[in-house]
């Protein structure tokens, strides 16, 4: 049985966390959820998967995240979960130049299985361990600007920035949807519209806005 925050929601979105093994993936799911951290690293076998609702300018985002494993005996596995992505997060550890530097992997694979209107978030994780960081701020900064991607450093042990990595990249979602961005009749682009009659919809054909009710997705009558 569904519970209200469950079944309350204007959208749902559809998140997935990419990256190398051990970079903190699960760790960075389990703080925004939970608030908790686990020091003992326990790698995901397959998918795990985690939702949480938002709200901003008075619409409830639902958020499913979805954690992918890291390795590649899993990949074909999580190959399947970047289809109908709204968002994904790329994450790498600080204190692990190979981990940044298979960024570029992890990004072109994506993006072979994803939707064109996926966003992207680079997320540089473990700033706790900042005696012993080898990717530098710029490098990842610099990194996410030359390839369109929101940025954040975070440590899911603190809880730094955990937070605006999600609430950013909805606020970035939302305004999107509110322009047009998104076809909202295919579930293709991660976004689920929720099926109740609303106020103040805008018309996807015509990009206008009609003071009415919505009508159910295959009604072509206006």
């Amino acid at each position: 049985m569904l519970d209200d925050e469950e079944k309350n929601f204007d959208y749902m979105l559809k998140y997935i966390i990419i990256g190398d093994s051990s970079v903190g993936k699960s760790n960075i799911l389990m703080k925004y959820l939970k608030g908790k951290f686990y020091e003992e690293f326990q790698p995901t076998i397959g998918v795990e998967f985690g939702a949480k609702n938002l709200e901003i300018d008075k619409k409830i985002y639902r958020i499913q995240i979805w954690d992918t494993a890291g390795q590649e005996i899993f990949r074909s596995i999580t190959r399947s979960y970047y289809k109908n992505s709204v968002c994904a997060c790329v994450v790498y550890d600080i204190t692990n130049k190979q981990s940044f530097e298979n960024i570029k992997n992890w990004i072109e694979d994506c993006k072979k299985h994803s939707p064109k209107t996926l966003l992207l978030i680079l997320i540089g994780n473990k700033i706790d361990l900042e005696d012993q960081r080898i990717v530098s701020y710029e490098e990842g900064s610099n990194y996410a600007k030359k390839n369109g991607m929101l940025f954040f450093e975070t440590s899911a042990k603190t809880g730094k920035n955990i937070n605006e990595v999600f609430y950013q990249s909805c606020e970035d979602i939302s305004k999107k949807i509110e322009n047009g961005f998104y076809d909202l009749n295919r579930g293709a682009c991660g976004i689920k519209v929720k099926e109740i009659e609303k106020e103040n919809i805008v018309l996807e054909n015509d990009n206008k806005i009609e003071k009415g009710k919505r009508k159910h997705k295959c009604c072509n009558n206006k």
